[in-house]
């Protein structure tokens, strides 16, 4: 549906749509006008037009995400657009401000914050070629590094050293670009361009890469830490972390799999988890935490008692949680006040049904996504799972793939689902019934595809005509496979299939050595 334009957008895409008359015009144009023209510069994709006006930006901030959200002008958000042209037209842009001006007394601009852009799946913008938060990592260091040098060689005004501009930024951080970013923030004191590193994820990189790197984005001053995938952090890692590094300002965390693993605990290590949960305690603003994939049995209040705020966002998929855990979930602080939460790979119907609905009867009034991916939910569970359902009237997104839900379960489940108002996003999974009678569950990988492909295309139709009589075609329904899209791994997973099969080979001549040696 097209969204409406006010006569002043209309008149500003006029003028933008002609590049070297922008350009030529810019000189004559009010300061107010300028968030108007780079809105309607990013929709039509003029990249030397927002190059232009970011050079000569005459306001004291230049916050993208504001400045693509809703505006009295034009209601549509763009700022899940993350267009190449556009934001290499920013940055360059951005460069080119401190370059390009006689004196640096005409200049206002003193923070910049790229916080606000969205990436996701489906790109709107025509050139189809989305700048990932990885490359605009890598393009801002790049640019911050030129800048340093062209002031380091030129005999410019030396009263540019006196400029300083704050670049809000979430940083992504890889072995491959690890160098440029310790680069930059290291010369972050003569660069008027000064990363302010507001949010950190980093991947398949060595410990002491990722140890020296944390330093240098002033942690104190960080919302929210990613660690993920291919950084081996463990859990006496996590206590150096903590111990050495305080974040008080954080509010999401999110630790990559086999953090921690209390099959192999000592008494030592039970210490060591109960000083770890007294350092989340120390972060009073945390409201986020995602484990997946640790196994954590019997240890969770232990380590979600000491904090200080509820949670908002739970993350605990497939980290082999017992009875105990179940209940304290449901019965602590964090129940009343989870917005989302994934609880993936556990057997909830059968192993504590009472403790499992009890959590989601005490989040029901905020819950906002829920994720029971691979929960042996299966169709004599449907009724009991839509009487818990029941209550989420506030639920956008519920994910549930990789349960052995027939089709005709699912057509049941999905009446249910058609009058939760406000949810938009679900991701279900293929029917039981399209599947060769002697599968097990949970499915393994190689039996993912092993589906009567058309079979799943006729209840596909029949659910998604469910939806069309039940006037809820803003519901987006679909079977992502192998998970649902993640902006960030989609952009890096050559580098991380790279890393994957380095890390197969090493292994294989590792064991090579060692049956060598043994012969």
């Amino acid at each position: 549906r097209a969204t409406m334009k006010s006569l002043r957008f209309l008149s500003a895409e006029a003028l933008v749509s002609n590049a070297e008359l922008a350009k030529k015009s810019l000189a004559g144009v009010a300061h107010n006008l300028y968030p108007l023209l780079f809105k309607a510069s990013y929709l039509l994709e003029q990249g030397e037009v927002i190059h232009d006006l970011v050079e000569n930006w005459p306001l004291v901030d230049f916050n993208v995400g504001k400045l693509l959200g809703t505006t009295v002008d034009y209601q549509e958000d763009l700022s899940h657009r993350t267009c190449s042209v556009c934001l290499e037209g920013c940055l360059t842009g951005l460069r080119d401000y401190v370059l390009n001006h006689p004196s640096p007394y005409t200049k206002r601009l003193k923070v910049v914050d790229l916080t606000g852009i969205k990436d996701v799946e489906v790109q709107l913008c025509e050139c189809k070629k989305p700048m990932g938060r990885w490359a605009r990592t890598q393009l801002l260091s790049k640019l911050c590094l030129e800048l340093v040098g062209y002031l380091q060689q030129t005999q410019c005004n030396p009263e540019l050293f006196e400029l300083s501009i704050d670049v809000l930024m979430d940083l992504f951080v890889t072995e491959r670009n690890y160098e440029l970013v310790v680069q930059a923030l290291l010369k972050k004191c003569c660069c008027p361009l000064k990363i302010c590193c507001v949010a950190f994820r980093s991947d398949n990189l060595s410990l002491q890469k990722f140890f020296y790197i944390i330093k240098l984005t002033e942690p104190s001053f960080l919302s929210k830490l990613e660690i993920v995938h291919n950084v081996r952090l463990e859990m006496e890692h996590l206590e150096i972390l903590f111990s050495s590094i305080h974040f008080p300002l954080l509010t999401s965390l999110t630790l990559p799999a086999r953090t921690f693993n209390v099959q192999r605990f000592t008494a030592t290590e039970e210490q060591m988890l109960t000083t770890l949960g007294e350092k989340l305690g120390e972060m009073p603003r945390l409201t986020e935490l995602s484990v997946p994939f640790s196994i954590l049995t019997g240890r969770i209040q232990k380590l979600l008692s000491p904090l200080k705020t509820p949670l908002k966002m739970l993350d605990v998929s497939n980290c082999s949680l017992n009875h105990a855990d179940m209940t304290y979930l449901a019965s602590s602080c964090h129940a009343h006040h989870l917005e989302a939460l994934d609880l993936s790979g556990h057997n909830l119907p059968d192993l504590y049904p009472a403790a499992f609905f009890k959590l989601l009867n005490h989040s029901s009034s905020v819950l906002r996504s829920l994720t029971l991916e691979d929960c042996n939910i299966q169709d004599n569970h449907v009724n009991m799972l839509i009487v818990g359902l029941s209550p989420c009237q506030k639920l956008q997104e519920f994910k549930f793939l990789g349960n052995p839900l027939s089709s005709q379960a699912l057509k049941h489940l999905f009446m249910f689902l058609c009058e939760l108002p406000m949810l938009k996003n679900v991701e279900f999974p293929v029917p039981r019934d399209c599947y060769p009678v002697n599968i097990t569950y949970p499915l393994e990988d190689a039996n993912l595809c092993r589906f009567d492909h058309q079979k799943y295309e006729r209840v596909a139709e029949e659910l998604n005509l469910i939806l069309l009589q039940a006037n809820r075609e803003d519901m987006k329904v679909s079977t992502p496979l192998f998970g649902s899209y993640d902006a960030a791994v989609q952009e890096t997973n050559s580098e991380l299939g790279a890393y994957l099969i380095k890390s197969f080979k090493e292994t294989l001549e590792k064991f090579t050595t060692s049956l060598n040696k043994m012969s």
